[in-house]
């Protein structure tokens, strides 16, 4: 009985966890992506573009462009998304959402790898800039029936080719770029100019609580699966094997002769019903990869990574 109620237990601790997860949204992913990404050369990620692998990495260098733009501040950029909200209280309504990219590589020593900014969407992670006021200060920016006092926020991301950047991608050759790395394999394109502690710090920001609670309850969830299933195996054990098998020997010698108190006064033998015990077994172990594939799936986007070709 313990064993199934250890089950209950796990199964619902992970259903919790999955389910403040879901809370995060996209973010929860992108930092899980990041987290698990092996860091390559990008003389290693041509490599691959150029051998024609699928593979998903990660790659650092220096933002480098020819096309860039200058922002109001004549800072030369490659990318730009310029977001106006309205609304508040966790309830943002996009009234504007402007993105300006070019081309640009990243550059480590004397190689390259080409990205293109159109393919960036929520996979930018950066310190946004962020400005807030009321409808009424931008009249000419926002609808005629919006009423004067709503809070409206200007929110701007952007890279610059002064930075450098960790990128995670699969590369893949362009036909006119050479080796450029882009979304695949059910990943998103991302790229931060942040190193990955601080990028997955800002991606929980404001969500630290509930990052914690996620935790928390996948770890005691899996724990208690763990603690059932061993708890099965033992029960099998005892169970095929004998009592006798698993825990210490009597040291009173006239116990074996009396026989297994569980039977009806016969020898030491096979007791129970080995055959349910097994399949008990079996059905935990199912759960618990039920459970795995699960998160797995909840966390890392609609379709599984496929293996290098």
């Amino acid at each position: 009985m313990i064993p199934q109620v250890l089950i209950v237990a796990g199964v619902v601790a992970v259903a919790g966890g999955w389910v403040a997860l879901r809370r995060l949204g996209t973010n929860a992913r992108l930092g899980r992506i990041l987290a698990a990404t092996p860091l390559i050369g990008i003389a290693e990620a041509r490599a691959i573009a150029e051998r024609g692998r699928t593979r998903y990495v990660a790659v650092a260098g220096r933002i480098e462009s020819e096309a860039e733009f200058e922002d109001e501040h004549h800072r030369p950029l490659v990318y730009r998304r310029t977001r106006l909200e309205a609304g508040g209280n966790r309830a943002w309504t996009t009234l504007e959402d402007v993105r300006e990219a070019v081309p640009f590589e990243l550059s480590e020593g004397l190689d390259t790898i080409g990205l293109d900014g159109a393919d960036l969407g929520d996979g930018l992670v950066v310190v946004i800039r962020e400005a807030e006021g009321t409808a009424g200060e931008i009249p000419d920016r926002v609808p005629a029936d919006l009423p004067p006092a709503t809070p409206v926020r200007l929110r701007v991301e952007q890279l610059s080719s002064v930075e450098h950047a960790l990128a995670l991608g699969v590369p893949a050759l362009d036909p006119e770029r050479g080796p450029v790395l882009r979304p695949g394999i059910g990943r998103p394109l991302i790229l931060t100019n942040l190193d990955r502690a601080e990028a997955m710090r800002l991606l929980a920001a404001g969500h630290r609580l509930t990052t914690l609670l996620a935790s928390v309850l996948l770890a005691l969830g899996v724990g208690l699966i763990a603690v059932a299933v061993g708890w099965g195996v033992l029960g099998v054990l005892g169970t095929v094997l004998g009592p006798s098998a698993v825990l210490a020997a009597s040291p009173d010698p006239t116990t074996a002769a009396v026989g297994d108190p569980r039977s009806s006064g016969q020898g030491p033998g096979l007791v129970g019903n080995p055959l349910a015990a097994i399949v008990t077994v079996a059905a935990i172990a199912g759960i618990t990869l039920a459970v795995t594939l699960l998160y797995v799936r909840a966390t890392d986007g609609p379709r599984r990574e496929r293996r290098e070709t």
